[in-house]
């Protein structure tokens, strides 16, 4: 089969062969995301990267019983296996779900990872509540895009950081209430728009340092916050501790790396994600497509990701 590793050369790879609880999926689109670029400077040898895809089920395992052969699905996977920049992959079936009906391929493969991360932050790791408010940090990113979108879902005041007039737009277009430029000092732009507190915070950026002064002083008193990135130095913790706000942190492999007893939480809520895509309660947040899925429009797709001004997702189809 085709493959493409982490220094982006096109191998050929025998054809695995499920077993256990795993699907091998026909991949038929794959989209990048920062995890790809990340372990790519840390892999050795040859790794296949890729962590969001979506195709069609060649096979199943003989415990599998979720998915049969000809399943369109999507998903995200496991970054602690080979990726699923490959003609063909293997993934445990608990964390897949069945593809969106009204998406093509290129566009499901866009929403796995992104659509996981954000709802586990909101609904796991901060249990928001309808009614609230929530500031995204990162609003015209990946996660951003689509957690804009399942606050409004969760019934939540949403407002979103952006700089740029085009991600300004994008932010807008997913229905956020409010926009504001993380550039600048964020409380006299909230304050503006009559909102002093915060009670919930989602940093979907690269970045927790540069904006964690400015989030201990938003959240409210008992609130809640979530990061995606770790910190790289110790964060003063006093005005958060004052406030008993919770910090949560939230990294969409944590389920399928440890074989967490919830695991299969991800298959529902991805089940969840396509009722609601098709339903037109979701928006696709596709904004890029690169054909075939090959080395060089991946080292394209990585490039583009790594210059920080990806809108939405960016997603590769088909093989050569």
């Amino acid at each position: 089969m085709k493959a493409v590793d982490h220094t982006f050369a096109d191998v050929e790879l025998p054809k695995p062969s499920p077993s256990g609880r795993d699907l091998l999926v026909k991949v038929e689109a794959v989209s990048v995301n920062p995890v790809d670029y990340k372990q790519r400077k840390q892999a050795t040898g040859s790794r296949i990267l890729g962590w969001d895809a979506a195709g069609t089920v060649d096979a199943v395992g003989k415990d599998a019983s979720l998915f049969k052969s000809g399943d369109p699905v999507y998903y995200a996977g496991d970054v602690t296996r080979p990726g699923c920049d490959s003609e063909f992959h293997l993934v445990d079936e608990r964390i897949v779900g069945r593809k969106p009906k009204k998406l093509d391929f290129a566009q499901a493969a866009a929403m796995p990872l992104t659509s996981i991360t954000a709802w586990e932050a909101f609904h796991d790791r901060m249990m928001v509540k309808p009614g609230r408010t929530m500031l995204i940090i990162g609003g015209a990113g990946g996660v951003g895009s689509i957690g804009i979108q399942l606050a409004k879902n969760s019934g939540l005041t949403v407002g979103a950081t952006a700089s740029r007039p085009e991600t300004r737009d994008w932010v807008k277009t997913l229905g956020a209430d409010h926009v504001i430029d993380h550039r600048k000092e964020m409380r006299p732009q909230l304050e503006a728009l009559g909102l002093k507190q915060i009670d919930y915070i989602a940093n979907f950026s690269g970045e927790l340092d540069a904006y964690w002064n400015a989030m201990a002083d938003l959240i409210a008193p008992q609130g809640s916050m979530v990061a995606i990135v770790g910190n790289q130095k110790p964060m003063p913790m006093d005005l958060v501790r004052s406030k008993s706000a919770t910090m949560c942190w939230e990294l969409m492999f944590t389920r399928p790396r440890f074989q967490t007893p919830d695991m299969i939480e991800q298959h529902r809520l991805l089940n969840e994600v396509a009722e609601r895509l098709d339903a037109g309660k979701l928006k696709c947040t596709l904004k890029e497509t690169l054909s075939p899925i090959s080395g060089a429009n991946l080292r394209k797709a990585h490039e583009r990701l790594e210059s920080g001004t990806m809108i939405g997702k960016l997603v590769l189809k088909g093989w050569s």
